[in-house]
């Protein structure tokens, strides 16, 4: 399979989807209640939503018929996680499906009794969010999303597209995703000679952002990284604007970067992510707990190249990336 022989080469956000009125009658029917962590309108949720309905929908459940779902969506924004976080547990649900980091942390903090099923979580075990991959304990788990050797694959891929690359930054808001202050210091660490350096670049808002990456474009060799984060993902367009403005390299693990003029993204299949999600929601209804449901790890992942930010850049792209590449935007 493709993705697999590759992985071997390189080594109105605060509205509910549908806002209807919750009333709590007589408990006929299953509740899950589901808090996204970007917006509602990104093409990327909107697949992602869809996924779970059909997984849910495959194993015979069907929204306002046999069960009701509850969604919000936090548009990346702080306090609008802890909102429908505590808004969400009030309902008291038959099961949750939190979908990012900061959303996990905040159910983490507000309930040890419904059960909770993570979408696309980072680092659940250093987090303390579950006691281990293979035994989570407690009411919490789920599916991850990216660990420190995917940012190695990055590194390998920025390298590989452009051998100039000397440096890179890993964009994020330590507010919204603090894991990468503790990854980018002990990738670092470890770093083998000849391998790119690689640095930590939190900002706290759209303003400092911008003015991060301008500084980082201004140093001959450097790229820049755009990891999973809530804070990322809403402002993804607006990131590869800015990385073509200042002709930097960049990768993200975001799909929508590479369309929306990004040189390249690679990450896992987050549509599927949340299908096998709806398997475990589907396994709780019926009786099974969270802590004896393995994390399980991403199993599809997809590699994008835009051919027209490397002719910007005026990269020449390897063949043998082009081969590989699940989608190649011209």
């Amino acid at each position: 399979m493709r993705r697999r022989e590759f992985v071997t080469l390189i080594g109105g956000a605060a509205a509910a989807w549908p806002r209807t009125a919750w009333t709590q009658p007589a408990r006929g029917i299953p509740v899950v209640g589901v808090l996204m962590a970007g917006l509602e309108s990104a093409p990327d949720n909107q697949k992602r939503l869809a996924a779970f309905r059909q997984g849910l929908a495959d194993l015979g459940w069907k929204d306002g018929d046999n069960v009701h779902i509850e969604w919000r969506w936090s548009a990346g924004k702080e306090e609008l996680i802890r909102k429908y976080a505590e808004e969400l547990v009030a309902l008291a649900p038959d099961v949750i499906l939190a979908n990012s980091t900061p959303v996990i942390t905040e159910f983490k903090s507000i309930t040890a009794t419904i059960p909770v099923v993570f979408a696309l979580a980072m680092d659940p075990v250093g987090l303390d969010h579950v006691k281990s991959l293979s035994h989570p304990g407690g009411n919490f788990t789920g599916f991850t999303f990216v660990d420190p050797e995917l940012i190695g694959k990055w590194m390998e891929l920025l390298k590989s597209m452009l051998p100039s690359i000397t440096g890179a930054a890993v964009l994020f808001n330590p507010a919204t995703t603090p894991t990468y202050a503790k990854w980018v210091p002990e990738i670092e660490a470890s770093r083998a000679a000849g391998a790119i350096e690689i640095v930590a670049m939190p900002v706290a808002t759209s303003n400092e952002m911008t003015a991060s990456i301008e500084t980082l474009a201004q140093s001959p060799g450097k790229a820049l990284i755009i990891g999973p984060d809530p804070f990322n993902q809403v402002l993804i367009k607006q990131i590869a604007e800015l990385a073509g403005q200042y002709r930097l390299p960049a990768i993200s693990v975001y799909r929508p970067f590479a369309v929306a003029g990004g040189l390249m993204a690679y990450g896992p299949d987050t549509a599927d992510v949340f299908r096998r999600s709806a398997a475990y929601v589907d396994r709780i209804l019926k009786g099974a707990k969270p802590a004896d449901l393995p994390v399980q790890q991403p199993t599809k992942f997809e590699f994008i190249i835009n051919v027209k930010a490397a002719k910007a850049l005026g990269v020449q792209i390897p063949p043998n990336m082009l081969a590989l590449a699940d989608e190649v935007i011209e």
